[in-house]
């Protein structure tokens, strides 16, 4: 090659690598993504909900990139420990984080070396589901009114259980005193398991509990099922109300699992991995696997994930401030 040639290609080359660099442009790995295995951070302890609802996912990812995609659970802090992992990762789409609801309650009650919305890119949000709220088969009320009105008539003296100072639950039975004018007095526990145990053997009243944990204990009548707390009822259970049809007008919790990445990771790798969830949540295989464990599919684009995400943090911030709830 002449002198001239070999200049011409070296200028080439530069221009090359400058575009990719330039701000907007897609990186030259995001072309060919995935190239090597991806791996989900799970910010919680194998065998639960989100535990499920990842590995369900992975398994999908894996069909539809060619890559293995690997699911890796770092529970710890309620979450945070994991998704700060996750977060501070490369941006380059082989660390994604799963995050759950609770990632909008945590802001509100821990110290996080992380801004929840400006340092990640959320991709996509896969499920939606209820809380289910029961109660011990013996407490005298059936539906969301007759609840309100024993708590009022019992100020302080109905019993509510938590899955932890501070989680998505208690802040979801906080927002429902502060709506309904009450005040129920909060049991606090280290985890879904023993809050579930000891409403059934009636050492607490009532519990807002994850759907898929309740439901067999509803149907084998160790709990009564008061109402749910989406805006619609759920097919997995088509006779049991929402709070707001059923006593508590504009009452609405969402239980929801979600896909981000650290901040900056590229659009391309974003547009992908939302467009190979989406096409699993539409089978129908997906929408019965989840239904089973009494959620439903989402999905949507980034933007409103991110939207779902900055509305929720808000609306935490408040109930937490106005009932002075603090991480243990």
């Amino acid at each position: 090659m002449s002198p001239a040639k070999t200049k011409r290609a070296l200028i080439g080359l530069v221009v090359a690598v400058l575009c990719s660099l330039a701000p907007g442009a897609p990186p030259v790995f995001a072309q060919s993504y995935p190239a090597k295995p991806v791996r989900i951070v799970v910010p919680f302890a194998p065998g639960g909900g989100s535990d499920f609802i990842a590995r369900f996912m992975a398994q999908r990812l894996t069909e539809a990139l060619g890559k293995q995609v690997i699911v890796e659970n770092k529970p710890g802090a309620g979450g945070v420990l994991g998704i700060e992992q996750g977060i501070k990762s490369a941006p380059d789409g082989y660390t994604l984080t799963l995050i759950a609801s609770s990632y909008t309650v945590n802001p509100s009650v821990y110290k996080l070396n992380f801004d929840p919305v400006a340092d990640i890119t959320p991709i996509i949000q896969m499920s939606q589901g209820p809380l289910l709220i029961v109660a011990r088969p013996s407490l005298p009320v059936k539906t969301t009114k007759e609840l309100i009105a024993l708590a009022k008539s019992k100020p302080g003296q109905i019993n509510f259980a938590s899955s932890g100072q501070g989680s998505v639950i208690h802040l979801a039975t906080e927002l429902f005193d502060s709506m309904a004018g009450i005040k129920m007095n909060h049991i606090p526990y280290k985890g879904t398991g023993p809050a579930l145990t000891d409403t059934i053997g009636g050492q607490t009243d009532v519990f807002f509990s994850s759907t898929a944990t309740a439901m067999p204990h509803v149907q084998s009548g160790k709990l009564r099922a008061i109402a749910v707390t989406t805006a619609k009822r759920i097919p997995a259970l088509p006779n049991v109300p929402t709070v707001a049809e059923s006593g508590l007008p504009g009452y609405e919790v969402i239980l929801w699992h979600g896909l981000i990445g650290p901040k900056g990771l590229p659009r391309p790798i974003v547009e992908r991995v939302n467009a190979e969830v989406t096409k699993a949540l539409s089978l129908k295989q997906t929408a019965d696997q989840l239904q089973n464990d009494g959620v439903a599919p989402a999905g949507g684009t980034p933007e409103q994930f991110r939207a779902q995400i900055t509305k929720e943090i808000d609306v935490w911030r408040k109930v937490a401030a106005a009932a002075g709830v603090k991480a243990e």
